[in-house]
């Protein structure tokens, strides 16, 4: 099995490296999944930049949705998208019940959340706040 290099350095084992849609970069990658949740209507959608504390993944995009059938829009939608941009899930998680769906694009994850869910498990506080990269407003109505 070969290995490739990512920008960082951080050697990735074959299987597992990533096939980024049309030549985009990780960063176009994880803006271009926050403005598909906020095409859904997503709340407090947030991007971390975890590409200096993670050599499996470098962004994570985290938004919430406001009931089940509103996070399973959301992750429908994201799906759909990054399906046009040539990617697919490299693996994905939630069910009705959960009230949390994961989605696993390898360089990138993306976490839609019931509200209570993300106020429980606050992902944020993970992540060191100072590798915050996007935030992206709600639009106003």
């Amino acid at each position: 099995m070969e290995n490739e290099n990512n920008d960082n350095g951080i050697i990735i084992p074959e299987a597992t490296a990533p096939v980024l849609p049309d030549g985009m970069e990780p960063a176009e990658l994880a803006q271009f999944c926050a403005q598909v949740c906020e095409e859904t209507k997503a709340q407090d959608i947030q991007v971390f930049d975890v590409s200096e504390k993670s050599s499996v993944v470098f962004f994570y995009v985290v938004c919430t949705g406001t009931s089940m059938p509103h996070i399973r829009a959301i992750a429908d939608h994201v799906r759909r998208a990054m399906a046009e941009k040539g990617a697919r899930p490299r693996g994905q998680d939630g069910d009705v019940e959960s009230k949390w769906v994961v989605l696993d694009y390898g360089v990138l994850i993306v976490h839609v959340l019931e509200p209570e869910m993300r106020a429980h498990y606050a992902l944020e506080e993970l992540w060191d706040k100072a590798h915050k990269g996007i935030v992206v407003e709600e639009a106003e109505n």
